[in-house]
């Protein structure tokens, strides 16, 4: 399954923040209802959320099921969205079980072809009781057999919801921003990281697609950040 060091597929840069957090802020996964959103509306709106209502209200929609994510509303333009859980994170984020984390995500075609089905395999695995060691083990095996690959040319997802949780240090939802997924090693090639870029990200491991992060000037409402 993909594991995504950089800044975590759950907001990125609020898990860089989250650094400072001790390693063991949430050393085991919680009971599966903490993670769980109990209205279906509500879920489906809060994916939704994530991007422009010109893309998302066209969009596949996904939900949280007893097995793994299922399509709820099944859309025309390409576009998936969906409310990540804590274990989108990398496997060493001091959060990867916080129950509380909700990140509305949404992927464009070129991404939810080569990078959303690592998700969902990592939620399926999630929700059949695999441990982390037992998730990184999954991972580094469906990478060696050529199961999940490079991220597509042009994928990339829209993190733009006032209304997520993205880590305990932000305690809401960061900025909004857009996500690059690239190859890995490709993070001094688009100046992520370096002071005073407006790209935020860095290399993991070569397993791991590089996630990359630009913060936008506005909401999916169309209200600006600031």
């Amino acid at each position: 399954m993909m594991i995504f060091l950089v800044v975590t597929l759950l907001s990125g840069a609020a898990h860089l923040c989250a650094q400072d957090k001790k390693p063991d802020a949430y050393p085991a996964m919680a009971p599966i209802e903490q993670y769980r959103i109990s209205n279906r509306d509500t879920e489906i709106a809060l994916a939704r959320s994530a991007a422009p209502s010109s893309i998302s209200d066209h969009a596949d929609v996904l939900v949280l099921g007893s097995q793994g994510y299922e399509t709820a509303v099944k859309g025309t333009n390409g576009f998936v969205c969906f409310v990540e859980r804590s274990w989108s994170a990398g496997f060493a984020d001091p959060e990867f079980w916080n129950p509380k984390l909700r990140a509305p995500n949404c992927f464009n075609a070129p991404a939810a072809r080569s990078v959303l089905p690592q998700y969902l395999k990592r939620t399926e695995w999630v929700l059949a009781g695999a441990s982390r060691q037992q998730l990184i083990d999954n991972a580094r095996a469906a990478f060696a057999n050529k199961q999940f690959g490079a991220p597509d040319a042009g994928a990339f997802s829209l993190m733009l919801s006032k209304q997520g949780y993205l880590g305990d240090t932000v305690a809401g939802p960061w900025l909004p921003h857009v996500m690059f997924f690239v190859t890995s090693g490709q993070a001094a090639v688009w100046g992520a990281g370096l002071a005073g870029s407006p790209i935020v990200g860095r290399d993991g491991s070569p397993v791991e697609p590089t996630v990359l992060l630009v913060p936008v000037r506005s909401w999916s409402d169309g209200s600006g950040d600031m």
